[in-house]
């Protein structure tokens, strides 16, 4: 079953994926991550001899902006002995579990999932047993390649080596993507040359972001925070062995339950570019995107048991074209507060407080609540929170 820190957590409809990795909790780099000790953000926040590099004003401790994620993969995998890169890198940057060709995986699912860098410790910082067997960075905010997104996929195809590989007997592979047009894409022309390969592929898009209406998004909800608690439940259903129908089933059912919110007070900034003066002072944006997109309203800054209240509002609206989430009495739920980069850690826990105290006012019980950098958007001013 799930590590008990997981399985206490899941509301009863997801306990079928509780049968699932009983090794233990997450990988070492996830639980420091889930304590606010992140390091893949660490890594990629200061980086080899720490020179600054200004543009427009700001800093980042970097040597070059043409090699940030390369450096920054680089120091993830040298400090993670579990992790290793694929052949082809830095062109190809794929982070893989350095213990995948073990027998003992033979007949476990894979699961992949990735898109553009800047959301550390996602994607890469999720790569263990009982999560992700792989995760495909692009360059920061920039999905990755199709043909590195193949490249991930017959690394991982075959678990049992090179005999299982000429048999063609693969377990199958996930893919989890977040609901952006350039992953979508990529992801989906991958898939296709996968599966005329003889290698089984399904794949599970995430969108768990309640700011927007339905009506005024063209591609849906976008995928935020929400998507690591679907790598989550799908490693452990794989780590179980489960068939990859049953793996994208409780994948599916977990991304259908979820729904997330954001706000911040600054826009996201991107090392050799100028920063955003989009967001002007004393206002904050709610609903803005992990890229900086802009958000649903430009609002007026507020104590945070303020903001917290507006934001479960937009959640559990029922009305202005959302309905994407109701809550009863006695209803469940886990929460994750993740901060959006520079957000302080004490600061996440007043978030958390409020969220909590918010909840339970309704008459909600709040099973388990995690804090911390899970999915970032570089050094955003901002937090967001969901439910499952």
């Amino acid at each position: 079953m799930l590590p008990r820190f997981w399985a206490r957590s899941l509301p009863r409809r997801l306990l079928s994926a509780a049968k699932a990795n009983a090794k233990g909790p997450f990988p070492r780099h996830l639980i420091a991550a889930a304590a606010g000790l992140t390091a893949g953000a660490s890594v990629c926040g200061a980086i080899a001899t720490l020179r600054p590099e200004a543009a427009g004003g700001g800093v980042h401790f970097i040597n070059s902006t043409n090699n940030v994620v390369a450096d920054a993969i680089e120091g993830l995998v040298q400090t993670n002995e579990g992790l290793c890169r694929l052949d082809g890198y830095p062109e190809v940057k794929v982070v893989l579990r350095s213990d995948w060709v073990d027998p003992k995986n033979a007949h476990k699912v894979a699961i992949i999932s990735g898109g553009g860098a800047g959301h550390e410790p996602a994607h890469a910082g999720f790569v263990g047993e009982g999560m992700l067997t792989a995760a495909v960075s692009g360059d920061i905010f920039a999905s990755p390649s199709a043909y590195a997104v193949l490249a991930a996929i017959r690394a991982v195809a075959y678990p049992g080596g090179k005999t299982q590989r000429q048999k063609k007997e693969s377990p199958g592979v996930l893919l989890i993507v977040k609901n952006y047009t350039g992953d979508r894409i990529n992801f989906t022309i991958a898939a296709e040359q996968a599966r005329s390969e003889g290698i089984p592929v399904e794949m599970v898009v995430v969108g768990d972001d309640c700011a927007i209406p339905r009506s005024k998004g063209v591609t849906g909800r976008r995928g935020i925070a929400g998507t690591c608690l679907v790598h989550k439940i799908a490693g452990a259903a794989a780590e179980a062995g489960r068939s990859l129908q049953a793996v994208k089933g409780e994948a599916e059912n977990v991304a259908s339950c979820i729904a997330s919110v954001g706000v911040s007070a600054s826009v996201c900034h991107i090392p050799g570019r100028e920063e955003s003066s989009r967001i002007p002072a004393g206002k904050m944006e709610m609903g803005l995107g992990i890229h900086g997109e802009p958000g649903a309203e430009t609002i007026d800054r507020h104590p945070v048991n303020h903001l917290v209240n507006d934001m479960l509002n937009i959640i559990l609206d029922q009305k202005h074209d959302r309905g994407f989430m109701s809550l009863e009495g006695n209803d469940s739920v886990i929460v994750l507060v993740n901060s959006l980069g520079s957000v302080t850690p004490i600061e996440i826990n007043i978030a958390a407080k409020e969220v909590i105290a918010n909840l339970e006012g309704k008459g909600v019980h709040v099973e388990r609540v995690v804090t911390g950098p899970l999915m970032t958007s570089m050094d955003m001013a901002g937090f967001s929170f969901f439910f499952l």
